[in-house]
């Protein structure tokens, strides 16, 4: 009886986290300037704009994209100032990238079955 408690309660709790978004594995990974973890997190295709130069890409072509900006802005510093609500369809966070520019980066999420996936990146100057 107490491992069916345990499986049910380790269970539930891999279900109520799988709602969440990964704000704090997001920001780690801009800290880090960690591409492929952030593209990672998203959908199979990305939108991203850096700095007005904006597109559609897919997962690889995307951490191409974002380490090619990590190169040219080598990351001093990334934290979120808002973070919205994690329930509903959508959601979205705004953060500050701090490197040779303070950069205005936000992150759209579209929830996919029971998981948040980032939609789109938009980095643009604060």
């Amino acid at each position: 009886m107490n491992i069916f408690l345990y499986l049910l309660f380790g269970l539930s709790s891999i279900i109520y986290r799988s709602n969440d978004i990964p704000f704090e594995a997001i920001e780690n990974s801009f800290s880090t300037e960690n591409a492929s973890s952030i593209v990672a997190l998203g959908k199979e295709k990305i939108s991203i704009s850096i700095l007005e130069k904006d597109g559609v890409y897919s997962q690889s072509q995307g951490e191409l994209v974002l380490t090619n900006f990590f190169k040219e802005f080598p990351v001093k510093d990334f934290s979120f100032i808002f973070k919205g609500k994690t329930t509903g369809p959508s959601s979205f966070a705004i953060g500050t990238l701090f490197s040779s520019r303070e950069l205005r980066v936000t992150i759209k999420f579209k929830r996919l079955g029971n998981a948040f996936k980032i939609e789109s990146i938009s980095i643009e100057e604060n």
